[in-house]
């Protein structure tokens, strides 16, 4: 791996030192990043901000939504389930979720409605481009923007009649397919599109008790829908509908740490949601329009595992076996209402020297808690219900100091209400009022860069730990906030040959939350802790080179030094759970004969710790990916693998004792990441 990785190094490298460099000027910035109330050219967008577009998908059966994004600098996950769908930004995020509720660090939203609580319902088929946006979103998202933000954007509907049919055969039985068909419903009036996607694989455990290898297997439907009404010449009303019904297994850890799994009561991880969004643009006047949006979701989960891994029998009585499996379901339901004022060019006010939004934001949102556990011979059931509301209200100003300098300040208040009830008779209410917006400068120095410098505020807020088991003290914790400075430059080289996004980035954790467990006989109590202060910088760079027509070759960097500065004796001066100090990816693009393209890039990362409890940590490792494509006409082929090396590498870490043969000794016991896949594509296109 390590030659494969020098390899590339020298090839990019060797590209980087060419004198000939591709004459006319290349366009590059046709990409659209709606990040800040108003839509940007990506060159223009003055965040730490990385755009995955539908070229870069090619693998939309095996890698996972989750694992997709890990493309961008400073983006880590978290397994422990059929699929990752737990993501850290700078070493901010969830891990895992058992029976207290979570307020999310990282917002996801697709198509306008918000995933964040349920992003194993979100597939990549018929998707445009996702934007991962790192640092505080304040201003823009609220609460669950601490560390971030992901917008995924499916295709629109188009005026012509457009299609796309895909099919993937795999290995490990993967079979995919999909399509999506659009165009004019009603001319000049409504506009439609529809995608169904299915994909299925067996996964990539056996289960050698019970002769199988599907028990950790993917199961998924998507069908995406969307209307856009062009009422009048100033009113467009968008519609977006998603139903999910994701059936995975779950049985991914094993006493070896092997792919052979000896669970006798394999688990589930499920999902099913029910989705829409409804989104009216107005142009008021030539001085501004008004957005106005809605959306809600409706989502069933089961999330159940094998607890001992073995199955009864395996151990001798004298060993003190024991024969547990933990079944947790739940219902969230959610509704969004946003309405923002956004100013045109006419309506700049200040001699017409500052554009301004402002809006009014209202969530609600609910999730319901059974919990079934089973220990032995006896179940145990625990229910709780988890109420919030969320109303805020918001405000920006871009101001033009000069013709080169720009002036930004944003704002958001926030009240949060919080009702929290369960079946132990235990009743929390965590209300409060919530802070959060950026200020910042932007220097456009000339047409090929622009450097700027964002100061901003994000917040999370504080909950309630659901375990009966804790002390007093424990029950609740603390809203947590992030001060972050950014300073970056995007920049352009050679008529547009060379591009670069250079981001620094520096962060004050005040109340940092972090999520902990007290093993107790074979029982574990986790629950979300509060860490007086953390701090974090490093930075995120994105090159890309383009020497000539066929040829683009790329790297993405991400450095992070993350540590705790207050918090136990054995954890001060640590970094938190889940921040590597490295993270890349560099590859490249060929194109060759007329109708070939060969691709190939290495994705590596450093090693972290899996958890703030303990000590234990990930090993380093870099994965090979590659594929050759044809297009012919509207036909295309696709032949991909990923992990060629079959390198294996770990995505989710627990230390206890759970080995009856050892006594019960604890051990790091993982997750491991995905194999060697490899499969075939075809497309159609009209």
């Amino acid at each position: 791996m390590k030659s494969t990785f020098l390899t590339l190094s020298l090839v990019t490298a060797s590209a980087l030192l060419t004198t000939t460099l591709y004459a006319d000027e290349v366009e590059l910035d046709p990409i659209v990043v709606g990040a800040d109330f108003r839509d940007k050219n990506l060159s223009q967008v003055t965040n730490s901000v990385t755009v995955l577009g539908e070229e870069e998908i090619y693998d939309k059966a095996t890698k996972s939504f989750v694992e997709t994004i890990t493309a961008a600098p400073n983006v880590n996950f978290t397994a422990g389930a059929s699929k990752a769908k737990y993501i850290q930004i700078r070493g901010i995020g969830e891990r895992s979720q058992f029976e207290t509720p979570i307020n999310p660090s990282v917002g996801i939203i697709q198509d306008g409605i918000d995933f964040s609580q349920n992003p194993l319902g979100i597939t990549l088929f018929d998707v445009k481009q996702i934007e991962v946006l790192r640092g505080p979103q304040g201003t823009t998202f609220g609460a669950n923007g601490m560390a971030g933000v992901i917008v995924v954007e499916s295709n629109e509907p188009t005026k012509e009649p457009t299609g796309h049919f895909e099919a993937t055969v795999g290995n490990y039985n993967t079979v995919a397919y999909g399509a999506a068909a659009g165009g004019t419903i009603i001319d000049d009036t409504l506009l439609g599109r529809i995608s169904v996607y299915k994909n299925s694989s067996d996964g990539y455990m056996e289960n050698s008790y019970l002769g199988r290898d599907d028990t950790n297997n993917i199961d998924e439907q998507t069908i995406k829908a969307a209307l856009k009404w062009l009422v009048s010449e100033n009113l467009t009303v968008d519609l977006n509908y998603i139903h999910a019904d994701i059936d995975n297994g779950y049985d991914a850890f094993t006493l070896d740490n092997s792919w052979v799994s000896h669970a006798d009561k394999p688990g589930k991880d499920t999902q099913l949601t029910d989705a829409f969004s409804l989104k009216s643009t107005y142009q008021i006047n030539d001085a501004m329009h008004l957005i106005t949006a809605l959306s809600h979701s409706n989502t069933d989960s089961e999330y159940s595992y094998d607890e001992d891994w073995s199955y009864v029998g395996e151990f001798d009585d004298s060993l003190w076996p024991y024969d547990w499996f933990d079944e947790y379901l739940r219902t969230r339901k959610q509704t969004d209402f946003d309405m923002r004022m956004v100013s045109d060019e006419s309506g700049k006010i200040f001699n017409g020297s500052t554009a301004w939004t402002v809006g009014v934001y209202y969530k609600d949102y609910s999730e319901d808690l059974t919990r079934n556990h089973f220990k032995d011979y006896y179940w145990e059931t625990f229910t709780h219900t988890y109420d919030t509301t969320n109303k805020a209200i918001y405000g920006q100003i871009d101001s033009d100091l000069t013709e080169k300098l720009i002036f930004t300040l944003g704002l958001r208040a926030e009240n949060w209400e919080v009702d929290y009830s369960d079946s132990n008779a235990f009743t929390e209410n965590t209300d409060e009022n919530l802070y959060g917006g950026k200020i910042g400068l932007t220097y456009k120095a000339e047409d090929t860069a622009l450097y700027y410098a964002t100061l901003s505020r994000g917040y999370k807020p504080g909950g309630v730990n659901a375990d009966d088991t804790l002390p007093a003290k424990d029950r609740t914790f603390e809203t947590e906030t992030l001060w972050n400075l950014d300073v970056g430059v995007n920049s352009k080289y050679f008529n547009n040959a060379l591009v670069n996004r250079l981001n620094f980035f520096y962060g004050k954790r005040n109340d940092q939350q972090l999520k902990a467990y007290i093993e107790n006989d074979r029982s574990f109590t986790d629950y979300f802790d509060n860490a007086a202060k953390g701090t974090y910088y490093g930075l995120e760079s994105e090159l890309d080179y383009y020497p000539n027509e066929s040829l683009h070759l790329y790297t993405k960097l991400g450095l992070l030094h993350a540590e705790f500065d207050e918090y136990t004796p054995e954890m001060t001066g640590r970094a938190p759970a889940q921040s590597p100090k490295y993270q890349y990816n560099v590859g490249f693009d060929y194109s060759f004969l007329e109708n070939w393209r060969f691709k190939a890039n290495v994705e590596g990362m450093g090693s972290y710790y899996f958890s703030n409890t303990h000590d234990q940590e990930s090993d380093p490792y870099a994965l090979l990916n590659s594929s050759f494509e044809y297009v012919y006409g509207d036909f295309g082929a696709t032949l991909w693998g990923r992990n060629l090396t079959d390198t294996e590498y770990d995505v989710r870490g627990f230390y206890f004792g759970n080995d009856p043969s050892k006594f019960y000794e604890p051990e790091l016991y993982t997750q491991k990441g995905t194999p060697r896949t490899f499969g075939l594509t075809l497309t159609y296109d009209f």
